[in-house]
């Protein structure tokens, strides 16, 4: 098999011996100023400087009424249950996540095409785009555990074969996300370095990261310097607000212990211009529901 780094140079080393840190050579906001979409040239800038976008009001209380429903029926389905793109809880053995939320759901299909949604990812990537990952994550109160910092294109680079940071994510609150049930945190900034993580890749590394993240994980000493460097925001909200970030944004999120649940759909879009091939960092691609080879535009 031919291996990424004979096909495309490998920019961003990761999964080695050493943890190394590597200035990011791409672009934050791909498009040229000016062009036309949802985002506002001033909160492009702000979006490039910081990493990340907070919207407060996406989806209107009545669309969120419609994909909460939806997000319920999947979670409660017990054929999705047995379904291998649901991942369980480790200590509950609830649904923690659902992958390839956009194909199995034709009213989760129709958000991921939503001009409001689409268009921003457009603008921020100056491409067409198409769908990298899309899911739901389901955060019930009383112990549903969080993810540890990372960044995200550290996996995708290294177990998808993503060869730049032409990627961008949206979390879009379906409860309200309070300062203590788990919320998403970011380190503003972080995104213009990339963190290349110490260690090889473990088999079948995605079994186990997607309930609890071992691999692709930066030092105390690594997180502990971003933190006080970049500092760390919260963020809060109202069920139909959002939150775009960067790939690279250095976040996580904590264990969700009160009684409220914190859900939401995580959608990924990638270029079209940035097309997966083989991982940087491990033996072999993750699953296409995971990691897509679709690389169809979203219209």
């Amino acid at each position: 098999m031919t291996t990424a780094p004979e096909r495309i140079a490998d920019l961003y080393p990761t999964r080695g011996t050493a943890e190394v840190i590597t200035p990011r050579k791409d672009p934050v906001v791909w498009s040229q100023p000016g062009v036309a979409g949802p985002f506002e040239p001033s909160e492009l800038s702000d979006f490039e400087r910081d990493g990340f976008f907070a919207i407060g009001e996406l989806l209107t209380a009545e669309e969120v009424a419609v994909y909460r429903a939806e997000l319920d029926r999947l979670v409660l389905d017990p054929a999705m249950r047995e379904d291998p793109r649901s991942i369980v809880e480790p200590k509950t053995q609830t649904v923690r996540s659902v992958f390839e939320v956009h194909k199995i759901s034709e009213v989760f299909a129709k958000l991921v095409s939503d001009p409001r949604v689409v268009g921003r990812a457009r603008q921020i990537l100056g491409s067409d785009v198409y769908v990298h990952q899309s899911r739901i994550n389901v955060k019930p109160g009383f112990g549903a555990s969080g993810f540890y910092w990372h960044s995200d294109f550290e996996t995708w680079h290294a177990e998808d074969g993503l060869p730049n940071m032409r990627t961008v994510s949206v979390s879009i609150a379906l409860t309200e996300n309070y300062d203590t049930n788990g919320g998403l945190m970011i380190m503003p900034g972080s995104h213009q370095h990339f963190v290349g993580c110490e260690g090889a890749t473990p088999k079948d590394n995605y079994k186990r990261s997607l309930q609890m993240q071992d691999a692709g994980i930066p030092s105390d000493e690594v997180l502990t310097k971003l933190a006080d460097r970049h500092s760390i925001r919260l963020f809060t909200g109202k069920a139909g607000s959002a939150t775009w970030f960067d790939c690279n944004a250095m976040h996580g999120s904590g264990d969700n212990i009160t009684p409220y649940p914190r859900s939401n759909v995580f959608i990924v879009f990638n270029s079209v211009d940035n097309e997966a091939v083989e991982p940087f960092g491990a033996p072999v691609r993750r699953p296409e529901y995971i990691g897509a080879r679709d690389f169809t535009p979203v219209r």
